[in-house]
Order: C-alpha cells, then sequence, then structure tokens
C-alpha cells in the first residue's frame, strides 16, 4: 500500500507507486499544503511504473500554480531510468542528499 504522509514542507511518499494506485495517491495529494516550496521524498517507495513521471509532473504543476517550488529526493534508480527514456529528467528537480 502506498502512503504520502506531511512533515513540514516535505511529503514523504512510501510503497509502491503504480498505475493500481496512481488515483489514491493523487487524492491524498491534494489534502497535503503545497503552499511553500516542498520536497518530496522517495526513499521509502519500493516499486515505481510510468504513473510515477505522470504523479511527479502533476505535482510541479500544482507547485507552479501556487506560486512554489517542488523537488525530489532519494528518487529509485529504476525511476531515473524512465525520466531519461521518456525525456523528462531535465524538468524533474531533484535534492542531493
Amino acid at each position: 500500500m502506498a502512503e504520502l504522509i506531511q512533515q513540514g514542507n516535505q511529503w514523504r511518499l512510501s510503497g509502491d507507486v503504480l498505475m493500481a494506485n496512481a488515483q489514491a495517491l493523487l487524492d491524498q495529494s491534494t489534502a497535503l499544503s503545497m503552499e511553500s516550496d516542498t520536497e518530496i521524498d522517495f526513499s521509502a517507495v519500493t516499486d515505481v511504473d510510468t504513473v510515477a513521471l505522470s504523479l511527479m509532473l502533476e505535482w510541479q504543476r500544482r507547485a507552479t500554480k501556487n506560486n512554489c517550488n517542488v523537488t525530489y529526493s532519494h528518487l529509485p534508480a529504476n525511476l531515473i531510468s524512465l525520466a531519461d527514456l521518456y525525456g523528462v529528467t531535465d524538468f524533474i528537480a531533484q535534492t542531493q542528499h
């Protein structure tokens, strides 16, 4: 089961981020605050598919609408590979830890 929890200006994502639970994650995210720069931490994510990229781009659109920035940390290697494959790496701001 995937879960998204807010801790201050950080969202902690855990579990699988797959097509089967993408809508639930999107619904969870709409209840979270994104009024200032937000970091979304993927360190507890266990599996991803291409829907993770869609969620990330949607969160970036939301951040832009709210006049703030979103960055991603601890991205799984396979998610980075998917971003490269689909040519969206430049659109995904990553923090280095």
